[in-house]
């Protein structure tokens, strides 16, 4: 079974940056479709920002030129830079390892993210 791990969340000011970490257990990282969502209290969860396997990555219109996705198949992790950070950006930041065969789909556990003065 792969475990996700979360971390970096926390309280920042308007207009400050953060930066979110996805480690994933094992050495198959590589082969995973990796994800980052979030979930503000009453909506539902939405992917914010993805990387395929092959490096390819994709945005939600919301966070295009403010948020970067990375990977670092070496060290088992993925990153989620958040810059130019917005109240509406608040929320709980939840990262997604997936794959088609052997099909995988696990979730961290979540950390928060609060955009606030």
């Amino acid at each position: 079974q792969v475990q996700v791990v979360e971390s970096g969340g926390g309280l920042v000011q308007p207009g400050g940056s953060l930066k979110l970490s996805c480690t994933v257990s094992g050495n198959m990282i590589r082969l995973y479709d990796m994800g980052w969502y979030r979930q503000a209290p009453g909506n539902q969860r939405e992917l914010v920002a993805g990387i395929g396997s092959d490096g390819n990555a994709n945005y939600v219109d919301s966070v295009k030129g403010r948020f970067t996705i990375s990977r670092d198949n070496a060290k088992n992790t993925v990153y989620l830079q958040m810059n130019s950070l917005k109240p509406e950006d608040t929320a709980v930041y939840y990262c997604n390892a997936a794959r088609t065969w052997p099909r995988i789909n696990s979730w961290g556990q979540g950390t928060q993210v609060t955009v606030s003065s």
